[in-house]
């Protein structure tokens, strides 16, 4: 008897461990998507601000001189 109740908790911690793997795979594949939006909007941003604020400020020195 003993040995069918380990074997059915053997069975049962095998089961949440594939469930957990499954959930981590999940996981690590929705943060690999986010952080890589989240990088896209980075480099759009950057390259927006740095465009406008270069013309102003070679604007400035221009006008200075």
């Amino acid at each position: 008897m003993g040995a069918v109740v380990s074997c059915i908790k053997s069975l049962f911690q095998t089961i949440g461990a594939c469930l957990m793997a499954i959930v981590n795979g999940i996981a690590s594949v929705l943060q690999a998507i986010i952080g890589a939006i989240a990088a896209f909007f980075d480099i759009i941003i950057s390259c927006l601000t740095c465009g406008r604020s270069g013309g102003r400020r070679g604007g400035g020195r221009t006008s200075h001189v």
